[in-house]
């Protein structure tokens, strides 16, 4: 769509966390189930020891349809209704899909990146864009960028020995580097980030809704 081009120039690849996160979010939504309805989810996790800090969901039926590189049209009214419910606010969004590894450069961490003003991060389970440059090592934390048309838009990150690795991009507001770094700081033992991980089952009705647990002094 134009308006993916129109907004992608307006996207951050710099720092903007001012110090170590607090909290760190992960969005997702859920399949329309029998009534057309889906659900957005965002759990908010505490750093370093990713605790649940809250859940919310947000529930309605999608305004656009299942359209490959144009998720975000579909998933982020739900998503950010969800948001819009936290009473603690994240300092970092993982969005289980793409950020500038997308055909436009505007995948769905960027989009969401840019309407909250967070720095997000795009956590993709399949790549979307760019070649591997060079083989991936089976160790974990191992990384090889990816390139499309000369231009790095991303990396192939390996968050378990020899698991398939995800598909890490900028959405706004941070480095591929501290992306990545940040991304391997999430993980808890699965393939992909917890945030990410515990919004899916979020979504799905397997982790309820609750209200924000003090870690600390709550922002």
């Amino acid at each position: 769509m134009d308006i993916q081009r129109r907004l992608a120039p307006r996207v951050s690849a710099e720092d903007g966390l001012k110090g170590p996160p607090r909290y760190v979010a992960g969005v997702d939504l859920s399949p329309p189930g029998p009534s057309g309805n889906a659900v957005g989810a965002v759990v908010v996790l505490g750093l370093p020891d990713l605790q649940i800090a809250e859940v919310q969901v947000f529930e309605g039926k999608p305004g656009f349809p299942y359209v490959p590189g144009l998720l975000s049209f579909r998933e982020l009214p739900l998503v950010l209704g969800a948001l819009e419910r936290l009473v603690t606010a994240p300092d970092l969004i993982l969005a289980d899909g793409q950020g500038l590894a997308h055909p436009r450069r505007f995948g769905i961490a960027c989009h969401l990146g840019l309407l909250t003003d967070t720095p997000a991060i795009g956590c993709a389970k399949s790549n979307l864009r760019g070649l591997m440059e060079g083989a991936l090592p089976p160790e974990r934390g191992a990384y090889v960028p990816l390139a499309d048309r000369g231009e790095v838009v991303g990396a192939a990150v390996r968050t378990r020995e020899y698991v398939n690795p995800i598909y890490v991009s900028i959405g706004h507001k941070v480095s591929l580097g501290s992306a990545m770094g940040w991304v391997l700081a999430c993980c808890k033992g699965y393939r992909v980030p917890e945030p990410t991980r515990l919004a899916h089952l979020a979504a799905a009705g397997r982790i309820s809704s609750r209200e924000p647990i003090v870690l600390g002094n709550a922002r």
